[in-house]
C-alpha cells in the first residue's frame, strides 16, 4: 500500500514513514504543497495522509485541487484545528477522515484500514488470473488452490502486477510501489523479486517486455 504523505514537520512525519514502514506501508512524503499536488499526478498514490497546515498554501485549497485530479483517492486529513467547523470544512470538502494532532499511532493504523477495506470495495480483494489467487484484505496468495509463502516485497508486487494486468509496467514505476522515496535500491531489484516469484508461481505467469518491463496477461 503506497501512502503520499504531505506533512511539513519533519521530525512527525519521519516519525510517521517509521511507523507506517513497519506495518508494510510505503511511505512518500513532502512538506508543500504543490509538491504533493505534483507527486499525485506523477506517481499516483493509494492513500494520501494531509496535514492541513502547510507553509505554501492551506491545505483544504491542496484537497480541492486534489479532488479536481482524484475524486475517488482516499485521503486522512491531519489536523490541529480541533474546531468542528475546521473538521466539516475537510469533510465537505472531499477527505475520507481526519485526525487531530497529536493522536495515537494505533488510531492512525485504525483509520487507515477503515481507508484500505474501503479501497475494496472499488478495487476487488479478491484477484484471480489463471492458477494463481491473490487476497488484498487477507495478504494471502495461492496457487493452484495451495497457500504460498511470499515476503512483503514480493505480495507487493505480485499484487500491483495483478490489478494492473494486461498493461505493461515499467521498472522504475515497480520500484515506485515497493520503495519509499530515498530508500537504497538496487539496479536489480525488481529483477530478483520477479524471479522469485516465478520460482513459485512458474515461468509463464510474468512476462518480461523485452526493453520496457513486466505484466501479468489478462486471463
Amino acid at each position: 500500500m503506497h501512502i503520499l504523505l504531505i506533512e511539513d514537520d519533519k521530525a512527525l512525519a519521519e516519525s510517521l514513514a517509521r511507523a507506517l514502514g513497519v506495518k508494510g506501508y510505503v511511505v512518500n512524503a513532502v512538506e508543500r504543497g504543490q509538491h504533493g499536488l505534483h507527486a499525485l499526478k506523477t506517481d499516483a498514490p493509494d492513500i494520501i495522509i494531509l496535514d492541513l497546515g502547510l507553509p505554501d498554501m492551506d491545505g483544504f485549497t491542496v484537497l480541492k485541487r486534489m479532488r479536481e485530479v482524484n475524486k475517488e483517492l482516499p485521503v486522512l486529513l491531519l489536523t490541529a484545528r480541533d474546531s468542528m467547523d475546521a473538521k466539516v470544512t475537510g469533510l465537505d470538502g472531499g477527505a475520507d477522515d481526519y485526525l487531530t494532532k497529536p493522536f495515537d499511532m494505533a488510531e492512525l493504523f485504525a483509520r487507515l484500514r477503515v481507508l484500505e477495506r474501503r479501497l475494496s470495495t472499488t478495487k476487488t480483494s479478491a484477484i484471480t488470473i489463471g492458477p494463481v489467487a491473490l487476497d488484498t484484505a487477507q495478504a494471502s496468495v495461492t496457487f493452484n488452490g495451495q497457500a504460498l509463502e511470499l515476503s512483503r516485497r514480493e505480495f507487493m508486487l505480485l499484487r500491483v502486477l495483478m490489478e494492473n494486468a494486461g498493461k505493461v509496467l515499467t521498472r522504475a514505476s515497480l520500484e515506485s510501489r515497493l520503495y519509499s522515496w530515498g530508500e537504497e535500491v538496487a539496479s536489480n531489484t525488481v529483477e530478483v523479486h520477479v524471479h522469485h516469484l516465478r520460482k513459485k508461481l512458474g515461468s509463464d505467469f510474468i512476462h518480461t517486455v523485452r526493453g520496457v518491463g513486466y505484466k501479468v496477461a489478462l486471463p
